[in-house]
């Protein structure tokens, strides 16, 4: 029996994403966030923001590959415990602030348009709610897994009842990171 190579091309992919998340960093340790652009970042973010990344592992060129864009990765900021929430491949779980910035080499910190002081509070209670959970990786071949988050679904689950989309904006069934700013404000970005 004859498999067609498109059948297995998602297959082949998933396996050098799941190879990328194993491998050591690609981007050398001095390209990491310096003291100055972590101070910043800080002295920007407010409770419920979105951090939109590019991180310096295999799987983050990836992904920065196949979505064409130069961000790679999506989580929510909690101010309130000092954290960010993000789901990677070994799930929804929470992650300090030096060490989300160990592994990035570029920041944008995004406001999203529906956030009012009561809404992220409630978006970052929600993203709490779903720590744990397992990651999707069946979005990498079109598909959705009930209780599943892959980084930009996590982040736009957080604000799920309170979007409004627009007819002229809507939002894609499958979010890539360097998406994420056309539904929300750039507060500050480390650039390049």
């Amino acid at each position: 029996m004859q498999h067609s190579p498109f059948r297995l091309l998602p297959l082949i992919l998933l396996s050098f994403l799941l190879a990328g998340c194993a491998v050591r960093s690609v981007i050398p340790p001095e390209a990491i966030l310096d003291t100055d652009v972590r101070s910043a970042v800080r002295a920007h973010l407010r409770h419920g923001d979105w951090v939109v990344s590019r991180g310096i592992h295999g799987a983050d060129n990836v992904v920065a590959t196949a979505t064409n864009a130069p961000l790679s990765h999506a989580a929510i900021y909690d101010a309130e415990n000092n954290l960010f929430i993000e789901s990677e491949s070994q799930g929804v779980h929470c992650t300090a602030l030096d060490d989300f910035f160990a592994k990035s080499h570029r920041i944008m910190v995004l406001r999203p348009m529906w956030a009012t002081p009561q809404v992220a509070s409630a978006a970052v209670i929600r993203a709490r709610e779903v720590i744990g959970k397992g990651y999707n990786f069946a979005v990498f071949v079109g598909l959705s897994q009930p209780e599943r988050y892959y980084c930009t679904q996590l982040v736009m689950y957080a604000y799920e009842p309170y979007i409004k989309e627009q007819p002229e904006n809507p939002i894609p069934r499958v979010l890539k990171p360097g998406q994420m700013y056309h539904w929300a404000r750039i507060i500050y970005d480390s650039g390049p």
